[in-house]
């Protein structure tokens, strides 16, 4: 199998690498955060003249068309810059739900950065399984009327349009009757609470009372599209810790090559040595099992598409954390301070092994999985 870029994916590549490089320093991030949605709107605007906001969409939706490989490029390069701005709430989650329900000119708002989405599905007793929807729907009229509430949305205090999950009919568990609605912010009885997360992301609380809204229809049913766009998402997830532990590990050696101690760089030392060629191994496997993920997203085949994206998770899981681990120890103390770096990638690449579940609840679906080859 041919693993190489063609040439537009190597433009892509290029183009995202030298953007994050110019205008995404570490100092610059601080910035952005700091501005009051902890995001920077000119950055959002900049993302949309290079085409980034339309790539997984279709061109009858004003996108790109890109596929998994494209946007693959981009949350690497995106995680190797600790990029803080809602593209995985707005473009990667909301935009395509709103893609796979026809909602083509909502998409293509979005896709020019006019429009802001987040996708509210987690509750307090769901974990992070999609069937598991408290939130109640009711018709009334010739709208539905919404009431529960919605935790951890990403981004879900500065969107224009939320997509929330509700039940329409059957127990809390079922997978029929699960419905997807789509509110606007200044809709009657709704609330939202808007906090930063340690990886200087942020997340909303969604409080509906009877809140009206308006269903979205689906060509199939709606559970198998969440999970379709979920697994999707995770590839993403995947390709962004890449480029997060590909940052750790380069900056780890610099220090290594650089500090001295005992009259001499501690990268001399043969114990610290063998510890980074250790975390190159963890990294090498993890980005093997996104690359893995990459392909298989679109998989029509929903177990084979699941177990193969769990496969991916755990083991990014796992290469995150002994990275994360091992920079910290190697940098010492320094590491520690909200000054340097390599601590922030490690705050968002244990934020990224939470979402979406974290290692040891994707190995139980990996080992209840028939095969994924």
């Amino acid at each position: 199998m041919d693993f190489d870029l063609n040439d537009d994916q190597r433009l892509l590549r290029d183009s995202v690498d030298r953007l994050i490089a110019d205008r995404y320093d570490f100092e610059a991030r601080r910035r952005f955060t700091a501005e009051p949605e902890g995001w920077s709107r000119a950055n959002w605007v900049r993302f949309a003249e290079q085409g980034w906001l339309g790539l997984p969409f279709t061109e009858a939706s004003g996108g790109f068309g890109g596929g998994a490989i494209e946007i693959a490029l981009v949350m690497e390069a995106f995680g190797r810059g600790l990029v803080v701005e809602p593209y995985l709430a707005s473009i990667l989650l909301a935009g395509r739900l709103l893609e796979e329900a026809g909602e083509a000119a909502l998409v293509r708002r979005i896709a020019e950065g006019e429009l802001l989405g987040a996708f509210a599905h987690l509750e307090r007793h769901s974990g992070w399984d999609l069937e598991d929807v408290a939130t109640k729907a009711r018709p009334r009229g010739d709208t539905w009327h919404l009431t529960g509430t919605k935790c951890v949305v990403l981004h879900g205090d500065c969107a224009d349009v939320l997509l929330v999950t509700a039940r329409t009919a059957g127990a809390q568990r079922d997978r029929d009757g699960i419905g997807v609605f789509l509110i606007t912010p200044d809709a009657p009885g709704l609330t939202r609470h808007g906090v930063p997360t340690q990886d200087a992301q942020r997340v909303a609380e969604i409080t509906m009372s009877d809140t009206p809204a308006r269903q979205l229809a689906f060509a199939g049913d709606a559970l198998a599209t969440l999970e379709r766009v979920r697994d999707q998402a995770i590839a993403a997830l995947c390709a962004e810790a890449v480029g997060v532990m590909e940052q750790m590990h380069a900056t780890t050696v610099d220090y290594l090559k650089t500090r001295h101690q005992f009259g001499r760089a501690i990268g001399e030392f043969q114990v610290l040595q063998h510890r980074a060629v250790d975390m190159y191994v963890a990294l090498e496997q993890a980005r093997s099992m996104a690359l893995f993920a990459t392909l298989m997203a679109a998989e029509a085949d929903s177990p084979r598409r699941r177990a193969a994206i769990s496969a991916a998770k755990v083991q990014i899981g796992r290469s995150g954390r002994l990275i994360g681990q091992e920079a910290i120890q190697l940098h010492g103390g320094i590491a520690m301070t909200i000054e340097y770096k390599v601590g922030h990638y490690f705050k968002r690449m244990t934020a990224i092994e939470e979402m979406f579940g974290n290692a040891d609840t994707h190995l139980e679906q990996v080992a209840t999985a028939e095969s994924i080859l």
